[in-house]
């Protein structure tokens, strides 16, 4: 009988404790850390002067299907704004990575910063990176279970008040905060803030490097928007090589004394020095710690630092390697978001103030009143989406010889709207008694809703086209 071994194809996950590590990026990254959740956490609590009142600065209201972005106030017939939104987010990932590789994900990306969060809270109640390994091996006793506790609760903590400011800006949040504290939430205000502090906390604890190696797309496709003049982090090979223990000044060895530490601070547990990999998410944290080494070293800065491929082996100038990152790409992503910003901007700036729909009456085509007039009925939905109450005036226009005289009734010929009020407004359009025309069916005419100026507000109209029938 012969021997066999057994084959694992699965290697337990091994918990990557970063070192704390100071520096210029590291400063950079936590002015990023800071300027980014002062908006998330304080946006929803901003508000907003309107004629009705104020209101929440920025707040996507599902149920009454309206989004409201400072002074403006979208519906979902403006979906055309989100998609140019996402458009326009595509192109900047395109541009920001092909010029400076992944940025996003070492400052700004939520998954860094949340961890960046989590991690300096973990530090505070663990100590060192050294401190943090030895007490993750302990046996279990009251200094393991205070201090892994505690950093549990603040943990949650922190998740539970992210996920209440999550839904914040769908409910209002002056209205969510004192619900919370009585315990009066609804059932789907509940289940996001518990769902959106379960993911923060699991993936800002928990997955951490997981999320960026496995679970985000970003790090997968971004080999295809990188070339070798994108910026990225790299390893001087010429100048680090051979690496090995050197005195300081000693000369004949390369500068890398292989010391570790550039593989010690890095969140998602990769050495740098093998080259380009797709873990690295461009935090810099190595090129700090790094720095530190070479001025305790006295050798100068650089040999872990932002480059490009060409920049390092071609050993180029900064002004060299500007001209070959603005390389043609680069300038039609430039061009391409250009031109959709601007036409976004241009429609927002041109865009109706009210808008309305003409729907036919289907109970009957045509029919005759008391007054002994040809009737057509229609509804119209006017939706004012300025936060000021306006006044409209509706008329209808047809072919005078076809149809003479035709007008809507009197008591609709002017509607009054409050502040993002939208209404059916029923409206009977007539033929004069003895005005019946010769040819019967579907005539074609307009319904023209214009906006009565007022104080600043200029007059506006807009005409939508419908049918009149005549019945035989």
């Amino acid at each position: 009988m012969s021997d066999s071994a057994t084959v694992s194809l699965y290697k337990k996950r091994e918990r990557i404790h970063p070192r704390e590590v100071r520096g210029g990026f590291q400063n950079w990254r936590w002015l990023f850390v800071f300027l980014t959740q002062a908006v998330f956490y304080g946006l929803p609590w901003l508000q907003w002067a309107t004629e009705a009142g104020a209101r929440q600065a920025v707040l996507f209201d599902l149920e009454a299907r309206r989004f409201y972005l400072f002074g403006l106030v979208l519906y979902p017939q403006d979906f055309i704004y989100l998609a140019a939104l996402l458009i326009v987010c595509a192109y900047a990932l395109f541009l920001f990575t092909a010029v400076a590789g992944r940025l996003w994900c070492g400052y700004a990306c939520p998954q860094t910063v949340y961890t960046s969060m989590f991690l300096w809270i973990e530090q505070r109640f663990g100590g060192s990176r050294a401190q943090r390994v030895k007490l993750e091996k302990a046996p279990w006793g009251w200094d393991k279970l205070w201090r892994v506790g505690g950093m549990h609760i603040a943990w949650i903590l922190l998740a539970l008040f992210t996920g209440f400011s999550f839904v914040g800006y769908f409910t209002p949040i002056r209205d969510l905060a004192p619900l919370v504290l009585a315990g009066q939430l609804g059932p789907w205000q509940t289940f996001w803030i518990l769902f959106y502090s379960f993911a923060t906390w699991g993936n800002a604890g928990f997955l951490r490097e997981q999320v960026c190696n496995y679970m985000c797309p970003y790090a997968r496709f971004q080999s295809a928007m990188f070339d070798r003049d994108t910026l990225i982090i790299g390893y001087d090979v010429e100048r680090g090589e051979p690496r090995g223990k050197k005195k300081r000044g000693q000369t004949g060895v390369g500068d890398c004394i292989d010391c570790g530490l550039c593989v010690e601070v890095c969140p998602t547990g990769i050495d740098i020095r093998k080259g380009l990999q797709y873990e690295c998410i461009g935090c810099a944290a190595c090129i700090d710690v790094c720095n530190g080494v070479m001025d305790k070293m006295g050798t100068p800065r650089g040999l872990i630092r932002y480059d490009t491929e060409n920049g390092i082996e071609q050993h180029l100038s900064r002004s060299q390697e500007w001209r070959r990152v603005l390389r043609p790409r680069v300038w039609v992503y430039s061009g391409v978001m250009l031109l959709i910003v601007l036409a976004v901007a241009a429609s927002l700036f041109m865009r109706a103030p009210f808008r309305y729909d003409v729907v036919r009456d289907r109970a009957s085509l045509g029919r005759w009143n008391e007054q002994g007039q040809l009737e057509n009925v229609y509804r119209l939905q006017i939706m004012n989406v300025l936060e000021s109450s306006q006044r409209y005036r509706v008329r209808v226009e047809g072919d005078g010889q076809v149809l003479p005289g035709l007008q809507v009734a009197r008591s609709v010929q002017e509607v009054t709207l409050g502040p993002i009020e939208a209404r059916w407004v029923p409206v009977a359009v007539h033929l004069p008694e003895g005005t019946l025309p010769s040819k019967t069916g579907a005539h074609s005419i307009r319904f023209v809703v214009e906006r009565i100026a007022q104080g600043d507000d200029a007059s506006y109209e807009i005409a939508e086209k419908t049918t009149f029938m005549v019945p035989r």
